[in-house]
Parts: structure tokens; sequence; C-alpha cells
């Protein structure tokens, strides 16, 4: 008898199809959740994405209260809280107040803030000295110019693409301003050592005058979620995650050149903490369907959805209709290059063709879990996909979700 695959979970963006509106994307993520339970996934996480036409997980403290209410079991959470909108303090007292209703199941996951980037980026994705550190994911050069395969597993190169072009950084900035991305976040490291703290009940603030502090926040307090980092690279979040002891989710999805740099800088700065030992969950992109032809169909239109993302700094557009967009082989060499990581990194086929990739993600990473992702025109061929994919990967279903590991300490 072969030894029982890792569990597999569900990130979720409510995305917008062409012709569709948020409010029913909303409605439709909601239905995945309760549908995610029963088919034996082990947790659900919404993003949080702004102003994007095509993406309505725009508050994921919301979804996944709501989402808890629809189902029983199934761990619910963020992927991930950007700290770049929401204080440490919010974030906390957000998920507390889920956590209080829905112990044991609640995820808080935390993303670092996000600032426009700088010019002239060195090549390793760093910022000039004395400018801050933040690019975006998929703009961050790794130290690999060409695609490899390691072990079964695809490591494309990154993608080619500076953050130099004005047009692009104006209509960055203006998103960012509407955005309201008003505080001056603090190091990674404090903030989410201020998250721990306020949950842990010890984080009490300066003294508010003479022989006083100030009060904990009860909704923080003692509550019962898991705290997580999520990390594109092997910089700040993922050293930050291993010397906490923090479980890690590491970005193959978004990010796919960096991930073996992501999980070996977690493991590498690992030292007990919440968890006694590593725990990484890795996430990935995946569709299937009843052939690999069929699957292909239904994959199409994703180039225009991640050009729409990479090319305008305006966020995802309305997924397309299947059918209504350019075929990859007659797109322009440009486009091609300047997505080719997401669409060579997406597992796309019949069951057998992304369980043999899943089989490779796993060995090549040492994931202890995946976190699947899954983009669609149509709701129900996404449903479709997850179920498809959970029978054949063999989940148990209708069993109670435990927490990340089984060696969760009280260090914190």
């Amino acid at each position: 008898m072969s030894a029982p695959r890792v569990p597999l979970s569900i990130l979720d963006l409510a995305i917008v199809p062409e012709g569709g509106t948020g409010a029913q994307a909303i409605r439709d993520v909601l239905d995945l959740a309760a549908a995610a339970e029963d088919l034996g996934y082990r947790r659900i996480w919404f993003a949080e994405h702004h102003l994007a036409a095509g993406v309505a997980s725009a508050a994921p403290a919301v979804l996944a209260a709501l989402a808890a209410e629809r189902t029983s079991r199934i761990r619910v959470g963020s992927g991930a809280i950007a700290l770049s909108a929401t204080s440490p303090l919010q974030a906390v007292e957000q998920f507390g107040t889920i956590a209080a209703l829905h112990p044991g199941r609640t995820d808080l996951g935390l993303g670092r803030a996000f600032v426009p980037p700088p010019k002239n980026e060195t090549p390793d994705g760093a910022a000039p000295e004395g400018e801050p550190a933040a690019v975006p994911a998929w703009r961050r050069r790794s130290t690999h110019t060409q695609a490899r395969d390691v072990d079964g597993l695809h490591v494309p190169a990154t993608p080619a693409g500076g953050t130099d072009d004005e047009g692009f950084r104006k209509r960055l900035a203006r998103r960012v301003a509407l955005i309201g991305r008003s505080r001056a976040p603090e190091s990674f490291r404090a903030e989410v050592d201020l998250v721990l703290g306020l949950r842990a009940g010890d984080h009490v603030g300066p003294p508010v005058g003479p022989g006083e502090s100030a009060t904990v926040s009860p909704p923080a307090a003692g509550a019962d979620f898991e705290v997580w980092v999520l990390a594109s690279s092997g910089g700040e979040s993922a050293r930050v995650a291993g010397e906490l002891g923090l479980p890690l989710a590491a970005n193959y999805h978004v990010s796919p050149s960096s991930i073996l740099e992501t999980v070996s800088a977690y493991r590498d700065a690992f030292r007990p903490g919440s968890l006694s030992e590593p725990y990484v969950l890795v996430s990935v992109d995946a569709l299937v369907a009843d052939t690999d032809a069929d699957a292909r169909e239904l994959a199409e239109p994703f180039v225009d959805w991640v050009l729409s993302v990479r090319r305008t700094a305006g966020g995802a557009v309305a997924f397309p209709r299947p059918g209504t967009t350019t075929a990859w082989v007659d797109r322009d060499p440009a486009e091609q290059a300047l997505v080719r990581d997401r669409i060579d990194a997406r597992f796309v086929g019949s069951p057998a063709t992304v369980l043999e990739r899943l089989e490779s993600l796993v060995r090549v990473t040492g994931a202890d879990e995946v976190l699947v992702t899954t983009a669609t025109h149509d709701p129900a061929d996404r449903l479709r996909s997850f179920g498809l994919l959970s029978r054949a990967w063999g989940q148990p279903v209708g069993t109670r979700v435990g927490s990340s590991s089984a060696s969760v300490t009280s260090a914190r």
C-alpha cells in the first residue's frame, strides 16, 4: 500500500468572469467552501486584492467568517492579509473574532507590506542602498536566467520586465493611494512579532499614564488561530517565518522561479517556536478536466488574465470566456516571455497528468501540504476541477481538520 499523500487545500480569489458580477463571485466562492469541505480539502484561504475587475476577494477576514458559518470542519483563513492596508492589530482582532466562534480552524496568513518598487533595482531583486526593498513577486529576479527541470519539477526562468516604466509606476501609485496605504509599516519581523504578542496577550504597549499600562485586545489575547507567513522569495519573509518557528506558505503559483530558494531559506532559518519543526505549504495553480484537451481549452483565457496584471498595473481583468482569446502559439513573443513562467508552471490536464506534476512538486520541495488555486470563467468548471483532483489524489472525505502539524509547541 502506498504512503498517504500530503493534504490538499484551496486558495480562492472569488474570480469575476466576463459578463459576471462581484456579488455573484462572492456567492460562488462560499458555495465552493462548502463543497471543499465535503471533498476533504484541509483549508480554504481567501486572497486580498483590491481594485481588480476580475477579483472580488478584497476582504479575506469577512470571507473567512462567512465561510466558517457555512462549514463545520474545514479551516478558513487569509492568503494573505497585506500589511500595507491592514495593521497587525486589526488583523489579529479580525481573525481573533472569527476564532472566538470557530476555534481550532482559523488561519491568519500574513504577507509583507507592499510599496511601489524603486527604480533600477539590483539584479537579485534588492533595492539600491537606502531605497525600500518591496518589489512585486513576479518582478523579483533570481539567479536563474534559464528554465530548468529538477527531478520532474519545472522551475521556469524569472520573467523579463523591469519596474522603471514610468506609465506602469504612475498607474501603480494611483492604485496604492486609492487603496489607502497610509500607514508606515515597520520591518516585517517587528510586524509579525506584534501579531504574536497580541495573540499571546503579553504585548501591552507603552505606558499611557503614570503607573498605567495600555490594555490588551480582548478578541486577540489567547485567540485560537494559526499564524502563517507567505513568501515569494528567499528573502525577509521566509527568514522571519523560520526564525519565529511559524509555518510557511511558499508561493510557486505566482513566483515559480524562486520556489526552491524560498523553501531552502525558510528551513535554513528555522528555530522552534510555534512549531517544533518546519512546516511548508506550497501553492500551485492547477486546472483539471476529464481530458488534457478539455483542460487546455478551459485554460486558454488564463494568458490574457495574467497579462492584464503584468502589463497594466491595473489588476486582473474579468476572466475571459474560452474561445475568445488568442491561442498561445499565435501570440507575440514579447507577450509569451512576460507570462511564460506562469503558463509553464500551471498544472493543466487530466487527473493523471496533473497528479504526476503534483507528485513532482511535493517530492522536490518537500511540501507538507499543497495549496491549489484554480482560475476558470465558469465557476462550475472550477468546482469540477477541485472534485476531480480530490478524488484522484485520494483525499480523506468528512474527517475533522486539525492543526498544521502535530508538533505544535507552547513556545508562543
